[in-house]
C-alpha cells in the first residue's frame, strides 16, 4: 500500500506546485531593473538550487530511507489508473520546465538558453526520482514514466523554440469523490490527501489559445482558451478493483475514461501592471477555470455540466 501511496504523491502536479512555489514567486516578482544586476541573478539561482536540494532531501528522508534498498531494477506500471498517472507526469514535467525557465530568465539568462536549461534541470530532477525508485526494493525504474516526462518536457521546449510562447498549456482541476471512503489508505482520508491521491477526482487538460494562431486580425480576447480534458472514474485500485477491503465487500464499479471539452482562461495573458497579480497568475495559472463543460465518457454517455472544475 505504501508503494502506491508514494508513487501517487510523487507523480501529481500539485506536489510539484507546493515544492516549487517559492521559486515561482521569486521569478514572478523580480523586476526588470533588478534582473540586470548580477547579485539579483545569483540570488534567484541560489533559491532555485535550494528548492531542488530541499525537495530531494525531503523525498529521501521522508520516504525512500524507510524502505529496503536493492540493486537497480525496472518496474512496468503502464496502464495503471487508466493512464492518469502518466498524464500527471507529462503535466508535472511541463510546468517544472516552464517555471524553471522563468527562474533562469529572471536571473538574466538569454531566452533560448533559459528554456533549454530550465527544461534540462526539470527533466533531470524527475529523472533523479525515477533512479531512486529504481534502487528501492518495493518498486523500480519506470520506463513509461520517463516517456511521459519526455513528452511533457518536449511540449514546453518545442513551443518555446518554434513559437517563442506557450500556445498550448497543461491545466489541472480536481474535485472530491465518494470513492475515497472505500479505500482511504490508497485514495486519502483527509481532504488534502484525497486531492493528491484520488485519481477519480482529477482532470488534466490541454488548453489551447486560438488567438495566438490567428495573427493580429484576431477578434477573440487574447486570454480566451478552449480546453480538452482527460479523466477517469470507478478506480479503487491501480490496475483493477479489489472485491474486499479490511474483510468487507467493496462496491463494484466500472472503470472508464472521461473526455471533456470546455472554454478556459489563460490567466497569464491578462494584461496588468500589478506585480502581485502577475505573481498569482504565473504561480496558479496551471489551474483550469471552472466553466460549462461537455463530457463524453467510456460508457458512451454524453453529459453536460453547467459548471465543472
Amino acid at each position: 500500500m505504501q508503494l502506491i501511496r508514494l508513487r501517487i504523491i510523487c507523480n501529481t502536479t500539485l506536489l510539484q506546485v507546493v515544492l516549487l512555489l517559492m521559486t515561482g514567486i521569486v521569478s514572478a516578482q523580480v523586476d526588470s531593473v533588478a534582473l540586470k544586476q548580477n547579485h539579483q541573478g545569483k540570488a534567484v539561482i541560489i533559491a532555485t538550487g535550494a528548492a531542488y536540494a530541499a525537495t530531494a532531501a525531503f523525498l529521501y528522508t521522508s520516504w525512500y530511507s524507510d524502505y529496503p534498498q536493492s540493486n537497480f531494477h525496472f518496474f512496468n506500471d503502464r496502464g495503471e489508473w487508466l493512464y492518469m498517472d502518466k498524464v500527471g507526469h507529462m503535466a508535472s514535467t511541463y510546468y517544472l520546465s516552464r517555471w524553471n525557465t522563468a527562474v533562469f530568465r529572471s536571473a538574466g539568462v538569454e531566452k533560448d538558453k533559459a528554456a533549454l536549461t530550465g527544461t534540462i534541470t526539470a527533466y533531470a530532477f524527475l529523472m533523479g526520482i525515477e533512479v531512486m525508485d529504481g534502487f528501492s526494493t518495493e518498486w523500480g525504474f519506470s520506463v513509461p514514466d520517463v516517456v511521459a516526462n519526455t513528452l511533457g518536457a518536449s511540449a514546453f521546449l518545442l513551443q518555446e523554440k518554434f513559437w517563442q510562447e506557450q500556445r498550448i498549456t497543461f491545466k489541472f482541476s480536481v474535485q472530491l469523490t465518494d470513492y475515497a471512503q472505500y479505500r482511504p489508505d490508497l485514495l486519502g482520508s483527509t481532504t488534502a490527501e484525497r486531492i493528491l491521491k484520488d485519481y477519480n477526482g482529477q482532470t488534466y487538460w490541454l488548453s489551447v489559445n486560438p488567438g495566438s494562431f490567428s495573427g493580429k486580425d484576431n477578434w477573440m480576447p487574447s486570454w480566451l482558451n478552449f480546453a480538452v480534458g482527460y479523466g477517469a472514474e470507478g478506480m479503487l485500485g491501480a490496475k483493477s478493483n479489489p472485491e474486499v477491503y479490511n474483510d468487507e465487500a467493496l462496491p463494484k464499479y466500472d472503470r472508464y475514461p472521461q473526455f471533456y471539452l470546455a472554454p478556459d482562461i489563460d490567466l497569464t495573458r491578462i494584461k496588468t501592471n500589478s506585480r502581485v497579480i502577475r505573481t498569482l497568475t504565473e504561480v496558479f495559472g496551471f489551474l483550469k477555470i471552472p466553466a460549462p463543460t461537455l463530457e463524453i465518457n467510456g460508457k458512451g454517455k454524453l453529459k453536460f455540466h453547467p459548471l465543472y472544475f
